[in-house]
């Protein structure tokens, strides 16, 4: 009965996706849609359906469904438009092959890295912190619900009126030295082109200040990896939560990586024999490409996840946009380069939904005792309910795409990167933007250190670019200041509830609104 409902959703999850990603560019997130409508199917007076009133099985629910809805709108239909636009539909198949493989080895990653140093089980995740907050209110009503439904009321009625209440949601529940240095990005991006009469995109400034801090938080990583610490992961015994300690020790972090990096090769090779890149470059090419793009799938994916572990927003975009235009200033040709967009395309967003996910079921595990291997059990259970995801999604695209692209309902990002892989650039104007910006960025990130990515938020906060935003985020993190101050833990969890709550109406209404305009 919940794999019939897992693939249910994960359908129609796939289809809103694609169909909002088409028409309109951007996709809701389905994650609490998904866990409501478990709750709702667990109140049906039928014997099968009573089972979904477990909140692990909701937890399925919303990550099958989400899963799904990425999958096919910022990973499979984006990728494959971009040898589409580019002229080649020839290579429409080639690359949903690579795309798919890249989505694969993304979550894959990403399910055997979360918990670990780099990307700690106890950080923030905004959405997924919501989605939990969700189910639990449900499940157990009282204050909890009432204050979580007020915070969710609140975010519904601020979407409906064009107010972006999820970001002092999502400031309510993360890193407050990383929130901050996202509301001064997003402060710079509405205000400085204005005050200072530049254009920050035109100039490659966020790209800049991303490209160092993303270098950085690369070292960063690299040096967590180096370090040997035997038994870390068990050490700590002194904690009282054991759910805080990390279960995934340094050792299997690093093996993780490494094998990440060799499947993303190996699917590079595959796309690259299925699109006929061997033919257009030499075997030294060739080889520099496949490692190339092992690399940027990689990079990409960690940026990502760790702006999105942050914020609970991604800059996917910008950050395969930086890779396009190294392949540019390399000399790629546009062909491969093509190909190389959309498969590192198809990394990053699948890797920071999954980490949403695994979020919400840590939440709704952790009071569970013996607590580890139910964790783990709860965590292999949801990939599975991704995979059934994924699934539906490759069936969705595989069938809709040439109805979408023969009607011109192209995602605009595959335009963008078709045009400027088409178009090129002057490369040592370029060059120089992004090496300049990259100091600011760099000293921030090392500034922060790799626990509060600040550098990695700024950049975010720069590429986002949400109007008004700044003032939310800033403002919800001065009223987390004087809540922690005068009122204590109490009125900050609280404050917490209705965070969620505030990043689940918003979703809701966001999802809403694009249904209805698509």
């Amino acid at each position: 009965m919940t794999f019939v409902l897992l693939a249910a959703l994960s359908v129609v999850g796939a289809v809103i996706g694609a169909d909002l990603v088409a028409k309109l560019g951007i996709s809701a997130n389905t994650s609490v849609v998904g866990a409501l409508f478990a709750m709702l199917l667990g109140r049906v007076p039928v014997a099968g359906l009573r089972r979904m009133r477990s909140v692990h099985r909701q937890n399925l629910a919303q990550s099958a469904i989400s899963a799904a809805t990425f999958a096919s709108a910022n990973v499979l239909l984006t990728s494959i438009a971009v040898p589409y636009v580019f002229g080649r539909g020839d290579l429409v198949w080639p690359m949903l092959a690579g795309s798919f493989a890249g989505l694969l080895i993304d979550a894959w990653v990403l399910y055997r890295s979360f918990g670990s140093p780099l990307l700690p089980a106890d950080a923030a995740w905004p959405p997924g912190a919501a989605a939990a907050e969700t189910i639990r209110a449900g499940d157990r009503g009282g204050r909890r619900a009432l204050v979580l439904g007020a915070g969710t009321l609140v975010g519904l009625g601020g979407t409906l009126f064009g107010l972006p209440l999820s970001a002092a949601g999502v400031a309510f529940l993360g890193n407050m030295w990383a929130l901050l240095m996202f509301g001064i990005g997003l402060a710079v991006a509405q205000y400085a082109p204005g005050l200072l009469g530049t254009d920050l995109t035109g100039g490659f400034i966020p790209h800049g200040v991303m490209v160092g801090a993303g270098l950085v938080a690369l070292g960063q990583a690299v040096h967590l990896l180096l370090r040997r610490r035997p038994g870390r992961a068990a050490a700590g015994t002194t904690a009282v939560d054991p759910a805080v300690r990390p279960t995934v020790d340094e050792a299997t972090l690093r093996r993780t990586l490494v094998r990440g990096y060799l499947l993303f090769a190996a699917g590079a090779v595959v796309m690259a024999a299925l699109g006929g890149v061997l033919g257009d470059l030499s075997p030294l090419a060739l080889v520099g490409w496949v490692l190339f793009a092992a690399f940027a799938a990689l990079v990409h994916e960690l940026i990502v996840g760790l702006a999105a572990m942050q914020s609970g927003w991604f800059p996917s975009f910008a950050v395969t946009l930086i890779f396009l235009i190294a392949g540019l200033l390399a000399g790629v040709p546009s062909v491969p380069l093509a190909l190389l967009v959309g498969y590192v395309s198809a990394t990053g967003p699948a890797f920071a939904d999954m980490g949403y996910d695994l979020k919400a079921g840590w939440l709704l595990r952790r009071e569970h005792r013996p607590w580890d291997a139910f964790e783990r059990a709860g965590r292999r259970e949801q990939f599975r309910a991704a995979l059934v995801g994924f699934a539906a999604a490759l069936v969705v695209v595989a069938v809709l795409w040439h109805s979408y692209f023969r009607q011109g309902l192209i995602p605009p990002v595959a335009r963008i990167y078709a045009d400027t892989v088409g178009q090129g650039l002057d490369a040592p104007g370029v060059l120089g933007h992004l090496l300049l910006w990259a100091i600011p960025g760099a000293l921030v990130q090392l500034l922060g250190g790799p626990r509060r990515q600040m550098g990695v938020m700024l950049a975010t906060g720069l590429l986002v670019a949400t109007t008004s935003a700044c003032w939310f985020v800033l403002a919800a993190l001065l009223v987390r200041v004087v809540v922690r101050r005068w009122r204590g833990a109490r009125a900050e969890e609280e404050l917490n509830l209705v965070g969620a709550g505030l990043i689940a109406g918003s979703s809701l209404g966001d999802s809403a609104q694009l249904l209805k305009a698509g």
